[in-house]
């Protein structure tokens, strides 16, 4: 006759493992839920500028024979290199922009400024209306205005520079800026002193960017 005892141990053995296993399941989850949840947070703060940002991107690099950087992403890129703090934006202003009210009143808690707000407040205010119901003329006269204030060193358009760069960058690392819009040879074959330059060469992919969000 079958061991009835025994049976009832292997029993209450294999429901205390699912129980062990369950908890371990459970805890394993709960650093994923948190990174979820944190994820959605990042995504629910850049969300707002997400249009500008790839409108303003593709003014900066336009589509020609190649795909622009609104297209191929670059606008998320400087969302996200903006939240990290890359190209110093996180910052606390320097004491030249802390003094203008028209950037100040962007800073944050910890002195750094909203970049992004920044510049949509900026714009609307050059093209006199909201960028997103701006005409092509006016956004495109916004932007060539406030990149000319930036270059010619006026203080208030300084948080334009990092912007632009980010949009560079993001652009230049995307599959389409750095192998279609640059020649790329990962291992050039020679080296060449002198280079004809004809108007179909394209600039060579010479350089590369580690990109660390930490």
């Amino acid at each position: 006759m079958a061991d009835k005892t025994a049976g009832a141990w292997q029993r209450r053995e294999f429901m205390a493992g699912l129980a062990l296993f369950g908890a371990a399941l459970g805890a394993s989850l709960a650093p994923a839920d948190e990174a979820l949840a944190a994820a959605r947070r990042k995504a629910a703060r850049l969300a707002p500028h997400q249009a500008l940002m790839r409108d303003v991107a593709q003014l900066v690099i336009p589509r020609t024979g190649t795909a622009g950087a609104g297209e191929v992403g670059a606008g998320t890129f400087v969302l996200l290199a903006l939240d990290h703090g890359l190209d110093g934006t996180r910052k606390p202003l320097a004491d030249a922009l802390r003094a203008d009210p028209a950037v100040a009143a962007f800073a944050r808690p910890d002195g750094s400024l909203d970049h992004a707000s920044w510049l949509a407040a900026e714009l609307a205010k050059r093209a006199g209306r909201p960028f997103a119901v701006a005409t092509p003329a006016q956004r495109q006269s916004a932007l060539a205005a406030l990149d000319h204030d930036a270059f010619a060193k006026v203080p208030a358009a300084q948080p334009w520079h990092p912007i632009k760069n980010l949009i560079l960058t993001g652009y230049y690392t995307s599959e389409i800026g750095g192998s279609k819009e640059l020649n790329y040879e990962l291992v050039p074959g020679r080296w060449d002193p002198d280079v004809p330059v004809t108007p179909t060469t394209r600039s060579y992919s010479s350089d590369w960017t580690a990109i660390d969000f930490g």
